[in-house]
């Protein structure tokens, strides 16, 4: 297991997603723990792009519990449907929030959060089992780069949560 995670600072992003998932599959394969596993890819994401908030809502009993997360506190539970992590959830799809104040029913965890990422995770079948959401200070902070590179991330995941990487 990799014990630590290296990244060209000051690279594009798209550069240091694709330096970034290799390392996570390294740093998950073998642990059979949920937990761990989730909160060393939320910490490795803080640390290779320092966001506000990094984190993961899990699908527990019809609503979307808090996991492992990188960043100041944050909502415990978010019904499906609402807000932001919800919607995206509910519509099994990414969405990338400019300007979190111009999204209808917007969830403010954190008055400090401008724009936002949602990405779904899977199980299996392939279902949403949770989402990563992850919130900038900075509005219009993320793209399409960042889509497409959370979304390898979170086949990493998928592959923690269905027990893949053991």
């Amino acid at each position: 297991m990799a014990e630590t995670i290296s990244f060209t600072r000051g690279a594009p992003r798209d550069q240091i997603y694709s330096e970034l998932v290799p390392q996570l599959r390294d740093l998950v394969k073998g642990e059979p723990d949920v937990t761990a596993n989730l909160a060393n890819i939320a910490a490795a994401l803080k640390e290779a792009f320092g966001f506000l908030w990094i984190g993961f809502y899990l699908l527990k009993k019809g609503e979307l519990v808090l996991g492992p997360f990188q960043g100041p506190v944050a909502c415990t539970r978010i019904e499906v449907g609402k807000g932001v992590v919800g919607t995206a959830f509910e519509k099994a799809e990414t969405l990338i929030i400019p300007n979190v104040d111009e999204f209808p029913g917007h969830i403010a965890c954190s008055a400090d959060s401008r724009s936002e990422i949602v990405v779904p995770v899977y199980g299996k079948p392939k279902k949403p089992k949770g989402v990563l959401d992850i919130d900038s200070n900075l509005l219009h902070d993320f793209t399409e780069v960042d889509s497409r590179g959370l979304v390898e991330v979170c086949e990493v995941v998928r592959e923690v949560l269905t027990g893949e990487n053991v």
